[in-house]
């Protein structure tokens, strides 16, 4: 079997990749929808990969890994990654999770990141009310994330909430960042009180923070929610968009609280998760595999992180439906240090029209069913998706 061609079509918000071949199997894969930018990032990668034999997922990588970098840039060749595997476990007439060593569960765990609404605000009742709203949802997650500080609009809505230099850009993932007032450190400990008033034990709490943080304020804010018992703090030196590590302040903080410390969604490639897990940095790995280089990449880092008694929880928020399908194969193959991978819903409410191979209701009770289907389980409908097509997009289903 040989790659025919590889395509991308921006889909509503979300380059698409098509990888076909000489013996009719194609695979998809998904870019975030942050990231429709990335289209012509794929298609530069078109000339390696025609010829080459698609099942052989790894030798295909090795083609064009090192052109990828930290997000965004590691989007693309993360996708065609997908799509790659998509087609081998389409030949071998199985789920990839039995090509990447087979199941360990029979569902999987997943929480909220995605499941939202707009906030009325940035005050302690906004966030209780969303909180609230969050609990009452039919998928009944065992946890929920909040984003507060750097990584929520506390950071415009609250007076003099920081002394750093504000930042005017367009682009998602634009870091704030400075030393944080004490009304604004005072303003995000009476939020994480009202949120934990309203779940109590029965829902855990992960506050997505940043990056942004100077160290002394994310010991201190790190040691005063400790009572909270929350299931990490995420980002808050590095992250979203910060294309370096600086695993030696992580380590400072996490042997600074007993709140868990997370990181991971923005780095590219296992080499760069090395020092954060060999060093005992961080709590927390949470890759994208729609960012970190892969599903093979994510299931190295985890396994490397169990050996170090380091956590996995996935990112993956914003990745779509066939980014959820990638998610389900991998973690049902990950080790025991696996908590939950961050549930990525539809970015416009048709995608559940025209993804195929999704029960009516993906999450019962936290869990999601593993795809039974052969690759990675989910397929676009052509017919029903081509009316989202741009005109120059409109031979991408052609086979």
């Amino acid at each position: 079997m040989k790659i025919k061609d590889l395509k991308c079509a921006v889909i509503g918000r979300h380059p698409i990749v098509r990888i076909t071949t000489d013996e009719g199997l194609y695979g998809l894969g998904e870019v975030e929808f942050t990231k429709t930018y990335l289209k012509p990032f794929v298609l530069q990668f078109r000339e390696a990969l025609i010829g080459e034999d698609p099942t052989d997922v790894e030798r295909c990588m090795l083609k064009i890994r090192q052109r990828g970098s930290f997000k965004p840039y590691g989007a693309a060749i993360s996708a065609i990654e997908h799509a790659l595997w998509d087609i081998a476990g389409k030949a071998a007439n199985v789920p990839v999770y039995k090509l990447l060593g087979g199941k360990v569960r029979d569902k999987v765990r997943v929480y909220n990141g995605s499941r939202r609404r707009p906030m009325t605000g940035t005050r302690p009742e906004d966030y209780a009310a969303e909180c609230k709203w969050m609990m009452d949802l039919p998928e009944q997650f065992f946890m929920v994330k909040q984003g507060i500080s750097f990584h929520s609009s506390m950071k415009r809505d609250f007076p003099d909430f920081h002394y750093g230099i504000p930042q005017d850009s367009h682009f998602h993932g634009a870091m704030d960042t400075g030393l944080i007032s004490e009304r604004g450190f005072n303003h995000m400990l009476d939020c994480v009180a009202a949120m934990k008033e309203v779940l109590g034990d029965k829902v855990s709490l992960a506050l997505d923070c940043g990056p942004g943080w100077m160290l002394p304020d994310a010991i201190r804010f790190a040691r005063a929610v400790e009572k909270y018992n929350l299931m990490w703090l995420e980002d808050m030196l590095t992250g979203d968009y910060t294309p370096w590590v600086n695993p030696q302040a992580y380590r400072e903080l996490t042997t600074s609280t007993t709140v868990p410390i997370h990181t991971g969604e923005q780095i590219y490639l296992r080499n760069n998760f090395k020092e954060l897990i060999e060093t005992q940095a961080i709590n927390v790995v949470g890759p994208d595999p729609a960012d970190v280089g892969g599903i093979a990449e994510l299931k190295w880092i985890a396994e490397h992180a169990h050996m170090h008694s380091i956590l996995m929880a996935p990112h993956g928020t914003a990745n779509g439906l066939l980014g959820l399908g990638a998610l389900i194969n991998v973690c049902a193959t990950l080790p025991a240090n696996y908590i939950a991978f961050e549930y990525p819903s539809a970015s416009d409410p048709w995608w559940y029209d025209i993804v195929e191979g999704l029960p009516q209701q993906i999450v019962k009770d936290s869990m999601v069913d593993l795809l039974e289907a052969p690759g990675l389980g989910l397929d676009i409908n052509a017919e029903a998706a081509k009316q989202y097509l741009r005109e120059d997009d409109a031979g991408f289903f052609d086979r």
